[in-house]
């Protein structure tokens, strides 16, 4: 049995965030006292080069579970082949009231309503030049967003903000604009509101380029609940912006699956094994009309080796993990990798 198998009921005992919390918390302690190597089995080395990123292997951990970047020295010894830190937003905004994070145990499912509750761009700046991660290297991605209280109209501001601070720390930049938990942020998936934020974006990118001499790569996060014509436009869009590649997909709205269950009709996103199949299916679209000429990351319901697998077949070149680490824990971590490999 492992160690995450024995912790898992006391944790799974208390509130989800709470647990949340106190899980990150002292998998930091175990990391400070050079415990985390006896807990978690050895890493995966399957280098790989994605966007010209330099992976350890194909495994990295999606945005949400670390929004500040508070715990990247210990995340990054679980064996992750790269690592992905937010959303952040300009301004410390403490996200929506609580209880907003809920578990769907019986089907490996969790329902967040989080809203980008983080310290600010600044502070999570600042924590990631003071990691080791990334002082020797290690590939970290900072998701931007925007602040709740930013009118929609004006979303572009805050991401061209968001890009500007962390460009200089950041492997890659991720742009979310499919979180749920965000009033109309969703909206900015449309093709007049995507098309003028990339084209926002797109300007602050080049003369950040010419600034710091280098062109990081961008990455757009997209949510499971578009239509085939949504998906074909998203797709046409990431080409014309030469947006470097695209993480499919966020949590979606979609409760059929779940309904039935406690705290199944729940307000915010879905994650984990309820939104695999919508994930999948995204990605394969997103493969049909790319045709190759821009790489997926396929996040959304990954539990075992076989789902990393799958999201391969689809069509992503690299997974992510969130909700599957809640549910199997570190070695969540290895056995995908392996999978991948």
């Amino acid at each position: 049995m492992s160690a995450y198998s024995f912790l898992r009921p006391a944790l799974f005992c208390l509130d989800p965030e709470q647990a949340h919390n106190l899980a990150l918390g002292s998998m930091d302690r175990a990391h400070a006292l050079g415990l985390l190597p006896h807990f978690v089995p050895k890493p995966v080395v399957d280098p790989q080069i994605f966007c010209g990123l330099h992976l350890r292997n194909r495994v990295g951990l999606a945005a949400g579970l670390d929004k500040d970047g508070k715990h990247i020295d210990a995340l990054a010894a679980l064996g992750f082949g790269f690592l992905e830190i937010g959303t952040v937003t300009p301004l410390p905004q403490p996200g929506n009231p609580k209880p907003r994070m809920f578990r769907l145990s019986e089907v490996d499912g969790i329902i967040n309503r989080m809203g980008f509750n983080n310290d600010g761009v600044d502070a999570c700046v600042a924590r990631v030049k003071a990691s080791r991660y990334w002082q020797s290297g290690g590939v970290i991605g900072l998701n931007i967003g925007k602040n709740a209280s930013t009118p929609i109209e004006a979303a572009a501001d805050d991401y061209v903000i968001g890009l500007k601070k962390v460009y200089a720390v950041s492997s890659y930049i991720t742009v979310n604009i499919s979180s749920p938990n965000t009033k109309n942020l969703r909206a900015l998936q449309g093709e007049d509101m995507l098309r003028s934020l990339l084209s926002s974006i797109q300007l602050a990118r080049t003369a950040l380029c010419d600034q710091h001499g280098v062109r990081k790569p961008l990455f757009l996060k997209i949510a499971p609940d578009l239509d085939p014509t949504d998906i074909r436009l998203i797709a046409d869009l990431l080409i014309e912006f030469e947006i470097d590649a695209v993480i499919a997909t966020n949590t979606t709205i979609e409760r059929s699956a779940v309904a039935h269950l406690e705290h199944g009709t729940e307000a915010g996103g879905l994650s984990g094994a309820p939104v695999r199949t919508l994930s999948n299916a995204v990605i394969e679209s997103l493969k049909q009309h790319l045709d190759n000429r821009i790489p997926i990351i396929g996040v959304g319901g990954i539990l075992s080796g076989e789902d990393a697998q799958e999201k391969r077949a689809a069509g992503a070149s690299v997974v992510q993990l969130y909700s599957g680490l809640i549910f199997k824990g570190p070695e969540l971590v290895r056995e995908c990798a392996l999978a991948l490999k």
